[in-house]
């Protein structure tokens, strides 16, 4: 904590420790309701493909060879689509439930604290004079000249989920 007294900041550490266990509790909390999500929403989605590359086997079958073939390969995209499909579902349910948790917030005593945080590195990172205002739905915005700085908590959440998914803890990675 940049900015306080070191007895300021040392009796801040409990609250401040407090209130990350909680986030990481809740996150662990959606983590899990959102890979049991796309446990369920994959599994029926490798079965309807399943089914439609069954059905297009059967009928390439009575045609012939390449038409086989050919439904083969529609059923292989059809499934593939299925599966990209159920993936943008789950990872926009996973969106809507870390901002959902993340304007939770806003009722943590911690709160104000953390407001104070995010305007600090608000101004850390486009200058001392940039022009911070607290987000009616949580968080901070912050502007100096063309430059401008979106620390609300739905564009944190974004980003948080959107690390999670490109270091691979997306629920359908492997």
């Amino acid at each position: 904590m940049t900015g306080l007294p070191a007895a300021a900041a040392a009796a801040l550490e409990p609250l401040e420790r407090a209130i990350r266990a909680d986030a990481e509790r809740r996150a662990g909390e959606l983590r899990a309701e959102s890979e049991q999500d796309a446990a369920a929403t994959l599994s029926a989605a490798a079965e309807q493909a399943e089914s439609i590359r069954s059905a297009a086997v059967a009928a390439g079958e009575a045609v012939g060879r390449d038409a086989a073939a050919a439904r083969s390969a529609r059923a292989r995209r059809a499934a593939r689509a299925l599966v990209l499909a159920a993936q943008r579902e789950i990872a926009e349910n996973w969106s809507r439930r870390a901002r959902d948790e993340a304007s939770k917030l806003r009722d943590d005593p911690g709160y104000p604290r953390m407001l104070a945080r995010l305007a600090e590195q608000a101004r850390t990172e486009l200058g001392p004079d940039a022009v911070v205002l607290e987000d009616p739905a949580g968080g901070v915005t912050a502007q100096l000249g063309s430059r401008r700085l979106d620390l609300t908590l739905a564009t944190l959440a974004d980003a948080a989920v959107a690390q999670l998914q490109g270091t691979g803890s997306a629920p359908w990675r492997e």
